[in-house]
């Protein structure tokens, strides 16, 4: 067994807001220093030798996760116009097809895009925008093949299969066809991998002509393109994290100036869309947070859109979030979250008659909205789950209320709901609040404190961490790992002030809450200390980060997936991308209360020198969201201070970005290697 790898302390000088201190691994940001490269090599060669003993458990992991895949599979079809539009994927090979055949009986298929096509030769193959034209005759898609979601826009002629000699570099994931299926607008990217710019291509001319639509220029402002679902305007949509300002102009007047709908206001959020029957001008519906923190539906009518003409359709509820909305020709499709749960509320166009819920049939679950397209449409697609049901891709009939499952994820190597149990508990977090634990283990499972157990959390952005199903943890379960997710604030389980709670100057709620959870599990006798694993990713990376510099002695393992550790000099520096826009979750460490709240919780410079459990930390060489070097130097101090012998071990995929690899086979075996080391750290065999 080969020694850890040493990073040289290298002490360099920072001034930030008025503060002076030393990072002796700044060093590692140079990715052009070949001795940088040769340090993350050296990390992962001693990742490798240090698990070497856990190859044929890294196998069978695999082997089982590969055997609940269907190999030849395909997606439930999607009707748009006279099409029918699927993936589908064929055994052996890591990428899915795009195609699509004509609504027809017999109709031949048509392969769109072939992805394994497009990443030979690649490490790395990541498709983007996938937008069809109105007059289904041109296709718009694009590809990352280096894994920094950065994007190269191609047009096809789905007639002949001939592209188009036009490629847009530095495209991101917005782009949207007019009416006329002639006109493309995208979104571009600065230096720092801000989309910032909306522009017009038309179709088979030189990028060079195309015209700049908007400029976003203020920096805490990404800029996106889309097209409301009855097909009579493009918007413009730009938003910070906490900030929305929408344009719009006519679909079929491509070249006509956007209108600003409501000019931006600090703090206020509002989604828009619109409803029309025929040649009507309809209304634009509104979803703000204007007044109403858990956010209330207004609407305008088109011909008279300003705010003097806005009127309150449903108004703020304490107790619900409105959490979005679909709408069609004859049915207001709204989203809604209430005690923890995701509900959908169906009604005629007018958004108060008719008024129903669609009911699932388990008492704790999620859904995902599926592709909609068509705005007549009578039914609504959702993928529905639980921690024990499979995805399940579900029409619910919006007029008739009927069930259709069009497609249950099938596992070929066998699966029994019954062999598992689900239950929710509650932690107590410090200041008293009452903090949702979901479950899920093997029946028969008793809480005598042996059971290994990973407790999974995130909790930022408002994002929330949903019981989704996930073929590959029965490879846990089976194993009599107990399963658990701290529905922590800085997520919207609970509504807004759940994340409100959870983000800036309340921030360490969300690392408290987690601690808080862990100590329920421990104290109900789940699991004990030596058996207790935690995992995030990213911002679930800073979680697992602040959890384990807070309280080392509380777990047994860690694995921080592309962590968000180095929190104070990343947002202290406007050129690492997404800084700026991040101000408004964490805080500008301009401030001074700000700079002394995060430097309170950051992972990186909380470490001291005492003992640790053991760790795997991943990063990704190509990672826009968070830099490789944030994980590299969280390893690097660590490794100079901690006071243990537990394993601390650095895996960095040198040709992906903050997703890992992008083949499903690839991302299998990153898996497998996680799983293994969680399983072999908490002594399961």
């Amino acid at each position: 067994m080969p020694n850890p790898p040493v990073a040289p302390r290298r002490p360099h000088p920072i001034t930030q807001h008025g503060h002076t201190r030393t990072d002796d691994y700044f060093w590692l940001r140079d990715r052009a220093d070949p001795e940088v490269l040769a340090y993350l090599e050296a990390e992962n060669a001693y990742t490798a030798a240090s698990l070497e003993p856990t190859q044929p458990l890294q196998a069978a992991l695999y082997e089982e996760m590969r055997g609940r895949l269907v190999e030849d599979d395909s997606s439930v079809p999607v009707r748009r116009g006279d099409y029918d539009y699927y993936s589908r994927t064929e055994a052996g090979r890591q990428y899915p097809l795009y195609c699509r055949r004509r609504a027809a009986p017999d109709a031949p298929e048509e392969i769109l895009v072939d992805v394994n096509a497009l990443a030979a030769g690649q490490a790395y193959c990541r498709l983007g925008v996938f937008e069809v034209s109105p007059d289904q005759r041109w296709l718009a898609y694009s590809v990352d093949l280096a894994g920094d979601e950065t994007y190269t826009l191609r047009l096809k002629d789905l007639a002949t299969g001939d592209h188009l000699p036009e490629a847009i570099p530095n495209t991101y994931y917005g782009a949207e066809w007019a009416t006329d299926s002639r006109t493309l607008f995208y979104n571009t990217l600065d230096a720092a991998k801000r989309p910032e710019k909306i522009w017009r291509h038309v179709r088979g001319t030189d990028p060079a002509q195309d015209v700049l639509v908007h400029h976003e220029t203020d920096e805490a402002f990404f800029a996106w393109v889309r097209k409301t679902r009855s097909q009579r305007y493009l918007l413009l949509y730009l938003h910070s994290n906490r900030t929305d300002e929408w344009w719009y102009a006519p679909a079929d007047q491509p070249e006509a100036a956007f209108t600003c709908f409501a000019a931006r206001q600090n703090s206020v959020e509002y989604r828009l869309d619109h409803h029309a029957f025929g040649a009507e001008p309809g209304r634009f519906w509104i979803l703000t947070n204007a007044d109403a923190e858990n956010f209330k539906l207004l609407e305008a009518p088109v011909t008279a859109p300003d705010r003097a003409h806005w009127r309150e359709v449903i108004p703020h509820r304490a107790d619900v979030l409105l959490d979005g909305l679909d709408v069609f020709r004859d049915h207001l499709v709204l989203y809604e979250r209430q005690g923890g749960l995701k509900r959908i509320r169906l009604s005629a166009p007018d958004a108060v008659s008719a008024v129903r819920a669609v009911p699932f049939p388990e008492p704790v679950y999620t859904f995902a909205p599926a592709e909609n397209p068509e705005y007549a449409a009578d039914s609504l697609r959702f993928t529905y789950s639980s921690l024990v049901t499979p995805n399940t891709v579900v029409d619910y009939g919006l007029a008739d209320g009927a069930w259709t499952v069009r497609k249950q994820d099938r596992i070929p190597s066998g699966y029994d709901p019954s062999r598992y149990r689900t239950e929710r508990r509650f932690a107590t977090a410090p200041d008293g609040v009452q903090v949702p634990i979901s479950l899920v283990y093997q029946a028969g499972f008793t809480p005598d404190g042996q059971a290994p157990l990973l407790l999974y959390g995130y909790g930022s952005y408002g994002a929330s961490m949903d019981v989704w199903f996930d073929s590959k943890r029965l490879s846990l379960l089976d194993r009599g790992v107990v399963f658990a997710i701290a529905h922590i604030r800085g997520g919207a389980e609970l509504g807004r002030r759940w994340y409100q709670t959870g983000k800036l100057l309340h921030k360490r709620n969300t690392f408290t809450d987690f601690i808080a959870c862990a100590e329920h599990l421990l104290a109900e006798r789940y699991t004990r200390r030596e058996r207790l694993a935690i995992m995030g990713t990213s911002a679930g990376g800073l979680l697992v980060g602040a959890a384990v510099t807070l309280r080392p002695d509380l777990f047994g393992c860690v694995v921080a997936r592309v962590p968000f550790v180095d929190v104070v000099n990343s947002m202290s520096d406007p050129s690492i991308p997404l800084t700026v826009i991040e101000w408004e979750e964490w805080g500008n460490p301009a401030d001074p209360v700000f700079f002394d709240y995060m430097l309170s919780y950051s992972p990186y410079d909380n470490v001291q020198a005492r003992a640790y459990p053991a760790m795997l930390v991943t990063a990704g060489l190509n990672d826009p969201r968070v830099a490789y070097w944030e994980p590299a130097k969280f390893v690097a101090k660590l490794r100079a201070l901690k006071t243990d012998d537990q394993r601390l071990l650095l895996k960095v995929n040198l040709g992906a970005g903050h997703g890992g690899s992008s083949g499903r086979y690839d991302f299998l075996k990153e898996t497998a290697l996680e799983y293994a080391f969680i399983l072999d750290t908490l002594g399961v065999s």
